[in-house]
This record gives C-alpha cells, structure tokens and sequence, in this order.
C-alpha cells in the first residue's frame, strides 16, 4: 500500500508520527462512455471558457472569486501555511465510548502506521484505547479542508475512521415515518422471534458484492451473442392483512433452512470421519 499523507498522533504533549492508507477499495466494473452511433470513446476535456483551449492538470490552479470576477490564486503552500500545525497533525480532541457514537457519522476508514522510532507511543496508545475501551475524537487537516475523526484499535493498527459533522446530517423529520401505536404485541413477539432466528455471529468475510458477479454473467453472455433473459421479478409488498401469517411463514421457512444445513453439515462431519478412517487404516475395525 502507499501512504496517501503523513502527519502525527498529537495526545497530550505527546506527539506520534504516522502515515496514514486508505482503509477500503472499490470493488467495481469499469465502464467508458461512448457515443451511440458508432461506439467511439467519450473524452471529457477540461478547457478555459476565455478562448476555449484544452488544458492539461499541470496548468489548472485554484482560485477564490472575491469578487465578481476577481480571483485570487492558492497553491499548496497557503494551504498549509493557513494552519502549519492542523495540515500535520491528528489532533485528539477528548475520548468517549464508543458506543455513544451513532454509525451514522462515520463515513470513510483509513489505516495508520507508525514511523521508525514512535512504534512504542503508538503500541501505547493503542492497547490504552483497547483496554479502556474508548475511541478517540480527532481533528485533521486532509484535501484543503478539515475532518473530525475518530481513532480506535483495530488488532494491532489504529483505525482514523473520517466522520460526517453533526451540521452535515440532514434532519429526518420531515419524512413521513409510521408510528408503532398500530402494532399488535403478537405482531412485534413474532417480528423479534423471527430477528433471534436470524441471528449469528459477524463473520464478514462471508458478504461480497453479489451484483457484480451477476453483472459480470450478463457482460459474458452478452459478449457470447447468446440472449439476455430477466430469471427474476422484483418481490410485492406484503400486504398490512397478511403481515401476521407472511412471519409465520418466515419463521417456519428459516427453520426448515436451518435443519436442511444441520443434515447436510452432518453428512459433510461423516465424509470426513470415513475418510480420515480410511487414511488412518482404521477402515473396516
């Protein structure tokens, strides 16, 4: 991996220089643009409305408009000189629980490594997180603007986990939302037993993106010549009416799933028994 910034952990007067890696990759199809007619690539070019010239990235600066028409010009070195500090450092600003923090505010994960020479500050800090079991709340300075962040021990590395402001979440009131006053106490019993059935351990290793393999089905047929048919229909609503007997019948469907795996994971154990049996020369006592 390459390291997209490097700043330092400031934790009191304690400072721990880190380098900071993207925590999470696309996992997506490429696709181009191209024009209908006869499939020639789109090509998006930047161009100066002055004179309509093409321009290329080297040549493109940043400008504030403070007034109309007037701009000035920032390069990277006002950026930071606007906060040297802030541009390189974490700064912890107070640690909570963690389970004060509603997910809501978490929006994108990066790693953090230590430099040579601060790998026991950063081995402090992380097991004094682990053990307290609290999450640091940091601000840092990333891309000309400024994030909060929360810091917490994942294994051994910390995780800068980048967060949303309160002030950028928008206000869900103005949805139309269902009351729970029209729920029956056998509708919610039957609702929670459903959700118990359902339950097991995190294990994320065993979710992936789906839609792409079927996409990558639908690209190969497609290349193929071979017709592209639709196997599924998207699923009705359930009825208000049927709402009682669609969890029963949820309930009932889970369970018999449930059984069918625990026979066929039986079988697999006694595959197995009579193989190692068989390697171990223990066939046929």
């Amino acid at each position: 991996m390459k390291s997209i910034w490097s700043g330092a952990i400031t934790f009191g007067l304690v400072n721990i220089p880190i380098k900071l890696f993207s925590a999470s990759g696309e996992n997506r199809l490429e696709f181009d643009l191209l024009a209908k007619p006869d499939l020639s690539r789109v090509k998006y070019k930047k161009v100066a409305l002055s004179d309509g010239r093409e321009l290329e990235n080297e040549v493109i600066v940043k400008g504030y408009e403070y007034e109309k028409g007037h701009y000035i010009v920032l390069g990277d070195e006002e950026f930071e000189q606007a906060n040297a500090k802030k541009t390189k450092s974490i700064e912890l600003l107070n640690f909570v629980d963690e389970d004060e923090v509603d997910p809501i505010y978490y929006e994108k994960p990066y790693f953090l490594e230590p430099e040579r020479n601060a790998e026991k500050p950063y081995a402090l800090l992380r097991e004094a997180l682990r053990e307290s079991k609290k999450i640091g709340i940091a601000k840092f300075v990333f891309r000309n603007r400024e994030h909060l962040a929360a810091l917490k021990p994942v294994g051994k590395v910390l995780l800068l986990n980048q967060m949303r402001y309160y002030q950028e979440l928008r206000d869900y009131h103005a949805l139309r939302l269902p009351a729970s006053d029209n729920l029956s106490a056998s509708e919610l019993e039957m609702a929670k037993m459903l959700i118990e059935q359902l339950t097991e351990p995190f294990t994320p290793e065993k979710y992936y993106d789906t839609y792409i393999e079927a996409l990558k089905r639908v690209i190969s047929e497609k290349v193929k010549g071979k017709p592209i048919s639709i196997k599924e229909t998207l699923p009705k609503p359930t009825q208000v009416g049927d709402l009682m007997a669609t969890l029963k019948a949820s309930l009932q469907a889970t369970q018999i799933s449930e059984n069918r795996d625990a026979v066929k994971n039986e079988r697999k154990k006694g595959k197995t028994r009579a193989k190692t049996g068989k390697n171990n020369g223990t066939e046929g006592i």
